[in-house]
């Protein structure tokens, strides 16, 4: 088994907030670049979709910041303690982000999207559309804690 998988980025963020804050991220417009050697072509047909995931990496988390174990979900002592995979915290073992944002426009190898909780420069992994086929099916179930978290979050 592998344990290892090298990867490079296929494009940054450019633009939007410059500090990992919680909260309000539906207010933020950045664009995503995509890296040299990828041509326009790379995002056409892009545009025909409402929403694309974005798959990114928390570069600037400290090795020391990552946890692999139950931590409460931001620190907040009334939620429960929560193992780091019951979480969508930053600080995880891979320091994976993804992100289901709005589409606002493509120009030449330029994506430009609204909701991203992602920051200026942050590497991008990742573009794929939304469709609808692929969101949950049937009711979504989660703690109270959860919807809590998300409450101001977008």
């Amino acid at each position: 088994m592998t344990t290892t998988f090298p990867m490079t980025a296929v494009a940054h963020v450019a633009g939007g907030r410059t500090a990992a804050e919680d909260d309000g991220w539906d207010a933020e417009t950045a664009d995503i670049v995509l890296a040299p050697g990828f041509d326009p072509d790379a995002l056409l047909g892009l545009d025909a979709f409402s929403h694309a995931e974005i798959v990114f990496v928390f570069d600037r988390l400290a090795e020391s910041d990552i946890t692999t174990t139950a931590r409460r979900p931001r620190g907040n002592p009334d939620w429960p303690l929560v193992g780091i995979f019951a979480q969508r915290g930053r600080n995880r073992p891979n320091r994976i982000g993804v992100s289901v944002c709005a589409i606002v426009g493509v120009v030449g190898t330029r994506l430009t999207v609204r909701g991203l909780d992602a920051i200026d420069g942050t590497p991008v992994l990742d573009i794929k559309p939304v469709l609808s086929g692929f969101i949950p099916r049937g009711a979504v179930r989660e703690p109270d804690w959860a919807r809590a978290i998300m409450a101001d979050y977008w």
